[in-house]
């Protein structure tokens, strides 16, 4: 399964870098796949994450969260 965050905020590599790590942590996350260009974060899952988690997750480092889907 695999969920798609769009991401407000994102301004270079180091921004990728939280939040690829912030949604590594969580558990249920397989991995994570986050698109600068895309201003988007990838996650597959291994067990069902709410969305409300995930969005938690990145908006705790300072980003805005418009949509998972």
């Amino acid at each position: 399964m695999t969920k798609t965050i769009d991401i407000e905020g994102m301004g270079c590599q180091g921004c990728v870098k939280k939040v690829k790590t912030v949604l590594e942590e969580l558990a249920g996350v397989e991995s994570v796949d986050v698109s600068l260009e895309n201003n988007n974060a990838v996650v597959t899952l291994k067990e069902d994450v709410a969305d409300d988690v995930l969005k938690s997750a990145v908006e705790s480092k300072g980003f805005i969260v418009h949509k998972v889907a």
